[in-house]
């Protein structure tokens, strides 16, 4: 489903849908509130939560594989769980990457276990105590900000810094989960993600929210592999939580777009809508492009065919970060 427009109007004007919407919003919050009063399984590792209170994407996904890799640059093993949207089955499995598909564990923990190990569990609590009892140092817990199950020792707000909070509102008369003053109440850090403009922008609307949290800024970088992407003629797809961001990136490398198809989020890639893109393309002359989140849900056979751009999560203060985080040990679950 694409965002209502309205969802990304500035919190102080949040438009004439917004407050027509309000109480269903109000209510909403306050389903999300009830539920987490709900107290949660404690671990005997630390747990690290990495969420968002947007629905949708805000770059989970490169933040947990950016953690991870710089945990076990601590050597600390860290092991991922998620839910496994997208995917078929329940759990706890820990995913195998030569294995498993995105239908069955979903899109996000394929591509992020070539990276460290990824649990797949419905229940949270479930999957954590899989990864303990396999060996686990430390528990990243992907997009459990508004699950109760599961107490956490850190958790981290992740923040797309152009669309930031939105209108300010709840579902549906906004794009949040909870309210802001609400989510951030049990929050460690927040990390807003983008260029440098974008996060003066949402710092300047969000600054009396954001008091006394401390907040880190990061962008997401095309990985350097030697590819010439300029000049290239492409045909870009993408099913991820904004897809313009995609097709931004690949026009800032000098790559001639010459069609861009937006998906829906984890949208399944049907033999049906591959076969399309593979003939527009080739009536374009124009080359395959697309993510490494949509990369994953393609068939095998096909990724030869089909270039992918990978990106990485780049924090202006690593070292900041993990000493905010204080981990691993010595902090109490809450």
């Amino acid at each position: 489903m694409k965002a209502p427009g309205f969802w990304t109007n500035p919190p102080r004007r949040p438009g004439w849908q917004a407050h027509l919407l309000a109480p269903l919003g109000a209510l909403y919050a306050r389903i999300t509130q009830r539920r987490m009063a709900q107290p949660g399984w404690h671990a005997d590792v630390p747990v690290i939560c990495v969420g968002n209170l947007n629905a949708g994407g805000t770059g989970k996904t490169p933040v947990v594989i950016a953690l991870a890799q710089m945990l076990a640059a601590q050597e600390v093993s860290a092991h991922v769980v998620s839910r496994g949207y997208g995917g078929t089955e329940t759990g706890p499995l820990r995913v195998d990457e030569r294995r498993h598909n995105a239908a069955q564990v979903g899109d996000e923990p394929l591509l992020v276990a070539a990276f460290t190990p990824v649990w797949v569990s419905r229940d949270r609590a479930t999957g954590v105590r899989a990864a303990q009892a396999a060996g686990a140092d430390l528990v990243i817990l992907d997009d459990g900000m508004q699950n109760p199950s599961v107490a956490k020792t850190r958790t981290i707000v992740i923040v797309d810094a152009q669309t930031g909070f939105g209108n300010g509102r709840c579902l549906p008369a906004g794009p949040l989960r909870e309210p802001v003053a609400t989510g951030l109440q049990r929050c460690d850090l927040v990390l807003v993600i983008g260029p440098a403009a974008q996060r003066q922008r949402f710092m300047a609307d969000w600054t009396a929210a954001l008091s006394g949290i401390p907040v880190l800024g990061a962008t997401l970088t095309p990985l350097e592999t030697g590819m010439a992407w300029r000049g290239l003629r492409a045909l870009a797809f993408a099913g991820i939580g904004r897809p313009q961001k995609f097709f931004d990136t690949l026009a800032a490398l000098g790559v001639d777009l010459v069609r861009t198809k937006a998906l829906d989020d984890h949208q399944p890639l049907s033999a049906a809508l591959l076969s399309r893109l593979e003939r527009e393309a080739a009536t374009l002359g124009a080359q395959l492009v697309t993510t490494e989140k949509d990369a994953v849900r393609l068939p095998r056979a096909m990724r030869a065919r089909v270039l992918t751009l990978p990106v990485r999560l780049i924090l202006d203060d690593p070292d900041a970060l993990l000493r905010i985080l204080d981990l691993p040990g010595q902090a109490q679950a809450r």
